[in-house]
């Protein structure tokens, strides 16, 4: 794919066990979306918006570590894709890093700072007793 269709800042393959890039599986990551297209005849794009992801996990597996690659997992409030798996791909923490950058760089161009953080607000009055919405 070439550039012009879209501006990415990061781009890489699927590695396999040994760390070469022979694989159909691209990630994309542009200012404010994270790209998986996958296919060589049948090619399928999957994005995310980057102000969407909840949580993020690397994973280091010994064989991965070997040639310097690593998964990315991130949980996103997504329907099509509520787990993202970024598999194999070189300098993860670097990925990581830059994941991070923009992610936070999304989140406060939406302001949607601190909405994954609030819980089920229980009703209870200071003195502990639960209000049942009903005035006395």
């Amino acid at each position: 794919m070439k550039k012009d269709v879209f501006d990415y800042v990061w781009t890489d393959k699927k590695r396999t066990f040994l760390g070469l890039p022979w694989s159909f599986t691209r990630y994309y990551l542009t200012e404010t979306k994270f790209i998986t297209r996958t296919g060589f005849l049948s090619v399928q794009e999957d994005e995310l918006e980057l102000y969407r992801v909840l949580d993020k996990k690397l994973v280091l597996t010994a064989g991965n570590r070997m040639v310097g690659c690593g998964t990315i997992v991130m949980n996103v409030r997504d329907v099509d894709t509520p787990v993202k798996e970024i598999k194999s791909v070189k300098k993860p923490r670097d990925v990581m890093k830059l994941l991070d950058q923009y992610i936070d760089m999304n989140r406060d161009r939406y302001r949607t700072r601190g909405r994954d953080f609030y819980g089920d607000y229980d009703h209870q009055d200071h003195d502990g007793l639960q209000d049942d919405g009903i005035n006395d």
